[in-house]
């Protein structure tokens, strides 16, 4: 009875949740300016009859249906990145266009499609009631793509509750995600003496001597451990910069800037040891470290951050993905598949940081994030919609 009862919610949503989908996907958020959007964001949940809707000091909109205290929470990041070339798109980044059964635009899949389907779950939840020990919240995060984790850290922080589970919205194409590797930045510098460009003799070339450790770290790469989920873990330098008086003079500083993915049991202390362990850095005495940055929200919250986010990984019978398997094959009619994300998530907050028992599940496929022409079916909108809806019916009825 219950099935048949969200049948027809999800039947009756589903064009509103399209349309609501084009509306948001063509209001620019791109990471730090999402402002307009959570404001839209906002007037939909309080249209949609949510028991409490409200913004927090950083900035990210949670939505609550029910008042227990046993409390599930539904992400999905409201930013996105920018639109790239725009001639390389088909049609504006921001057009929301509809075409051939699917919506076009720059956060269709990452991820506002997989955030909007969720919260026309959450309007399907006001109509089919929840148990009074149990509450679930729809958060619009912040800061993602350029903090992944940082807005579930603020708001596991400063919220009275914490949630017993969370839900990812990232795009997974439909299946259940588990885990995903961890990532992490890190930077390496070397000194020199800087001199007339006519007369190098006379210094020491801070280039010359980082040159050794960029193909160290390239052979690096190749012996870092693998496991057999979460795959391998991987370095690669992504900037190199120097600094000299002028381009006439021999640089005195060289810095390279390294992109780190974290596989299962690899940790900060891992990453940096094997660094410092090059022969190659030894021999310059290079400095090693993990940059920290200082975020500004649009709300005008500094948010202090370290580039580092652990990896997570949830085992195959743990009770929240053995329910996630249960409403794909019970509830959606499909195989339950399971998959990791190769990019990095809030998960590395919700799960990796707090240990707090997450999973994915998602419209849209990883492929298109942050690419042109981002597109998200609408077919996997409403399943995303019936998906979440029923893993929270699901979750509640179960016994803490």
């Amino acid at each position: 009875m219950m099935n048949s009862r969200l049948d027809a919610l999800v039947e009756e949503l589903k064009d509103s949740l399209a349309s609501f989908v084009q509306e948001i996907v063509a209001i620019p958020s791109t990471c730090g300016d999402e402002g307009a959007v959570v404001n839209r964001l906002r007037e939909e949940m309080v249209a949609l009859g949510y028991d409490d809707v409200h913004v927090d000091a950083m900035g990210n909109l949670i939505g609550r249906i029910g008042h227990g205290a046993r409390i599930l929470a539904i992400d999905g990041h409201c930013d996105t990145v920018g639109p790239g070339e725009c001639d390389q798109w088909s049609d504006d980044p921001y057009s929301g266009i509809l075409r051939g059964g699917a919506i076009f635009g720059r956060g269709a899949s990452d991820q506002k499609g997989g955030l909007a389907a969720a919260i026309y779950a959450g309007k399907a939840l006001t109509e089919l009631g929840l148990p009074e020990s149990c509450s679930v919240w729809v958060v619009a995060s912040v800061l993602e793509e350029d903090a992944e984790g940082a807005c579930w850290n603020y708001i596991l922080e400063h919220e009275p509750s914490v949630p017993e589970a969370v839900v990812l919205t990232e795009p997974t194409n439909l299946t259940v995600a588990v885990g995903q590797r961890g990532r992490m930045e890190i930077r390496v510098t070397t000194a020199g003496q800087s001199c007339h460009g006519s007369a190098p003799d006379r210094g020491v070339n801070a280039i010359y001597r980082i040159s050794p450790i960029v193909s160290a770290i390239e052979e690096l790469h190749h012996t870092l451990e693998s496991d057999s989920i979460l795959g391998k873990g991987s370095v690669t330098v992504t900037d190199i910069r120097s600094t000299a008086p002028s381009l006439c003079a021999v640089p005195d500083t060289a810095t390279i800037h390294l992109d780190r993915r974290l596989t299962e049991r690899e940790v900060l202390e891992t990453a940096v040891g094997q660094i410092e362990a090059l022969s190659a850095v030894a021999a310059v005495d290079a400095k090693v470290e993990v940059p920290e940055y200082e975020l500004t929200t649009y709300t005008g919250l500094n948010i202090q951050l370290r580039a580092y986010h652990p990896p997570w990984l949830m085992v195959s019978d743990d009770p929240l993905v053995r329910m996630a398997a249960s409403i794909c094959q019970d509830d959606l009619g499909i195989p339950a598949r399971f998959s990791t994300w190769q990019f990095s998530t809030n998960g590395v907050a919700t799960r990796g940081t707090h240990g707090i028992p997450t999973i994915g599940f998602g419209p849209g496929e990883e492929r298109f994030a942050h690419a042109a022409n981002e597109q998200v079916q609408i077919n996997d909108l409403v399943t995303a919609m019936k998906f979440y809806a029923a893993f929270a019916l699901a979750w509640s009825d179960e016994q803490p």
